[in-house]
């Protein structure tokens, strides 16, 4: 049994068969989900677990040099992006990880995020029920 990290074996799974510049998404409970991409459905009820608690332990143990979120963001959720951008600050002073890295972010519109998540490898779909929360994350190289 594992002692630490995430638990879910789904995920984990995942997580360990990423290779560099693979994608991932971790979604709002909403966000439609293309049925040839993978589903890990963690939505208990409205609300949980939130984006950020799903993107926070993911983020801890995926190598991520890339993220994407639909343009709406800004407009109609910024206090989540707010939340997004001192997540990836954490990165970039070393606080989160132990080293510092710099983490490309790209907009793009709403419509064109959901046609990209049938590229990734899964859709992590969460309880949250912030408008736009939703997140690509693409994996960077470990070495």
């Amino acid at each position: 049994m594992k002692r630490q990290g995430i638990l879910n074996s789904d995920i984990s799974r995942v997580l360990s068969y990423l290779g560099h510049t693979d994608r991932i998404c971790i979604g709002d409970c909403g966000l439609p989900i293309p049925e040839e991409t993978e589903r890990i459905d963690l939505a208990l009820k409205f609300g949980q677990p939130t984006f950020m608690e799903v993107l926070e332990e993911v983020g801890k143990d995926m190598k991520i040099e890339k993220i994407v979120l639909a343009e709406e963001i800004k407009e109609y959720s910024a206090e989540l992006l707010k939340e997004i951008e001192r997540f990836l600050a954490s990165f970039e002073t070393g606080c989160e990880t132990g080293f510092k890295q710099k983490i490309e972010v790209e907009y793009v519109s709403h419509v064109e995020l959901k046609k990209m998540t049938k590229e990734c490898k899964a859709v992590i779909r969460t309880g949250e029920t912030i408008p736009y929360a939703n997140i690509i994350l693409q994996s960077g190289c470990i070495f």
